[in-house]
């Protein structure tokens, strides 16, 4: 069975590019990336820039514009992250069926994992972030809440028999259980929506001369503040808490931290783990995966997910993380 991105070549790439008036010098060099495609394009005399072409169907014209802006009024704000590049008043372009975007070639390294310094450094900028996503909400692009990551990501998967028939019994036990427990936290827990990176792990951040910056902002959507933060903690519950401080500590100096966001970290970690197999579920019939993860599909993968989900069904019946 084809997939649109068969027909997405080198030739084509570069055709794309090009269209917008930028000579190439007949390089690409595809960049690691599933849920779209992504390649580095040199360009004659020029440093090389980033080509993003987005998978067809998944985002309306309005919802990638209004990342577009987002990320535009980031950089505004002298938020460091990557933004679009503008051709013509525009960032969205269309060749061959494809929509795509181009922005400018950065380097540089996650962050340490741990490192308190950086985490520190690290709130700052996510309070900066904040403080500007705060500022109104989207109006085209979703929110996180249990529903859309949690119970449509259950069903995905359920509905879409990935789970060997030995384990599904297991497996939607547990994965209801935890929903329900999420479901309950989700509603005793008050918090504003705000404009979110989404998907703000370690990955996303790049470090270079000491100065960190934002990167991929393709999942950007509505949710508590707090998601853009957990994923920067790792370890012990000790270790955690230390990371946690740090991270606040920075962040308050830019946009004002609610701790009655916290008992919500268990939680968006129990959505994530559920939506990241129905993120692969949805994406199976993509050549691109079933090479990628062989192993979905598996009795060990979806053995291991039950235990994982009974680990974090326990997790979540823990005292949620404190600020001290």
């Amino acid at each position: 069975m084809s997939h649109p991105f068969d027909t997405l070549t080198p030739d084509l790439v570069l055709d794309a590019v090009e269209s917008l008036g930028y000579l190439s010098d007949a390089r690409v060099l595809a960049l690691n990336s599933y849920e779209n495609r992504v390649y580095q394009v040199g360009i004659e005399d020029e440093t090389p820039l980033i080509a993003k072409f987005y998978r067809p169907g998944r985002w309306s014209d309005e919802a990638i514009l209004e990342e577009h802006r987002f990320s535009l009024e980031l950089a505004e704000r002298e938020v460091p992250v990557v933004a679009p590049l503008m051709r013509d008043g525009q960032s969205l372009f269309g060749h061959a069926g494809f929509r795509f975007a181009l922005f400018p070639r950065r380097g540089g390294r996650a962050p340490e994992p741990g490192n308190l310094d950086q985490l520190y450094r690290l709130g700052q900028l996510l309070g900066r972030l904040h403080a500007v996503g705060s500022a109104r909400p989207f109006e085209h692009r979703e929110s996180l809440l249990p529903n859309n990551f949690g119970h449509d990501s259950l069903a995905t998967v359920l509905n879409g028999g990935f789970v060997p028939n030995s384990l599904r019994p297991a497996y939607e036990s547990v994965a209801r259980d935890l929903l329900a427990r999420v479901d309950e936290v989700f509603a005793r827990t008050r918090y504003t929506p705000i404009r979110l990176h989404g998907d703000l792990h370690p990955g996303n951040i790049l470090g270079r001369d000491d100065a960190f910056y934002l990167v991929d902002m393709d999942d950007c959507r509505m949710g508590p503040a707090v998601q853009d933060l957990w994923m920067m903690l790792a370890g012990e519950r000790h270790e955690r808490m230390s990371q946690l401080a740090e991270l606040v500590e920075g962040y308050q100096e830019f946009h004002d931290f609610s701790p009655r966001e916290l008992p919500l970290i268990e939680a968006l970690r129990a959505l994530r783990l559920l939506h990241y197999s129905a993120w692969l579920a949805r994406r199976w019939d993509d050549p691109a995966f079933p090479m990628s993860f062989p192993w979905f599909g598996s009795e060990r993968y979806w053995g291991d997910q039950v235990l994982i989900l009974r680990e974090q069904i326990s997790a979540l019946a823990e005292e949620p993380l404190k600020l001290f």
